[in-house]
């Protein structure tokens, strides 16, 4: 809401966010799923005043024309302004709650690897779980982790989120990437290297900027 009353007060276009769902072959009922999260999205966009948005599959170029279609009228939107909301940095700030389990660690460890071993390989928009992922995944997967064990962060069961925790862990989720891509692809990939750096960035004692700029030596 407040792109769209920053954009629209200066009479240009507000472009809504990428939903990382994308289409889902040889499973109706999850494809259909995905698609009505996309739908549920791209209807809140054209209803709050975007005047477009984008998305990770041109399998769903259509239904989201669609919505914005039956949504917007016009060419656009920039007469929606929005003047009665009232949005502080404050609001845009707020911690927000929540609770860190092993599964979101194991998760973290599992997706962070497996986007910066697709980064090495050349390619920066991955498909992960029927999900589309940038950079922005690994950079929130490492991140939170680094986070986690710097704070001595303790999980729903008790325990700290320590290196030795994640050194433990890291193994096992690398077994759970060689059952999801293939044990050709896992011998074949840049697992190695993307585990290594993965390590090294969240066991950094001072957060890295930006992940690329440690992977950039890796590249052949």
């Amino acid at each position: 809401r407040l792109v769209i009353q920053t954009c629209h007060k200066r009479g240009v276009h507000a472009m809504g966010g990428m939903s990382a769902f994308i289409p889902i072959k040889g499973d109706e009922e999850a494809n259909d799923a995905a698609i009505a999260k996309v739908v549920a999205d791209k209807t809140r966009e054209a209803t709050n005043g975007h005047d477009g948005t984008w998305v990770a599959h041109p399998g769903l170029v259509q239904p989201v024309l669609d919505i914005f279609n039956n949504h917007m009228s016009n060419a656009n939107q920039i007469k929606v302004l929005r003047e009665n909301d009232t949005i502080s940095e404050e609001d845009l700030i707020q911690v927000p709650d929540g609770t860190v389990s092993e599964v979101g660690v194991r998760k973290n460890i599992n997706v962070g690897i497996l986007y910066i071993e697709s980064w090495l390989r050349g390619n920066g928009a991955a498909a992960l779980y029927n999900l589309m992922e940038d950079a922005a995944t690994a950079e929130i997967s490492r991140a939170q982790i680094w986070q986690w064990i710097r704070h001595r962060t303790t999980m729903t069961d008790g325990r700290t989120v320590t290196k030795d925790l994640v050194n433990m862990l890291i193994p096992l989720e690398l077994k759970k990437i060689e059952n999801y891509v293939g044990s050709e692809n896992f011998q074949n990939g840049k697992f190695q290297t993307a585990t290594e750096l993965f390590k090294e960035l969240v066991f950094a004692d001072q957060l890295e900027e930006f992940l690329t700029l440690k992977a950039y030596p890796y590249l052949n």
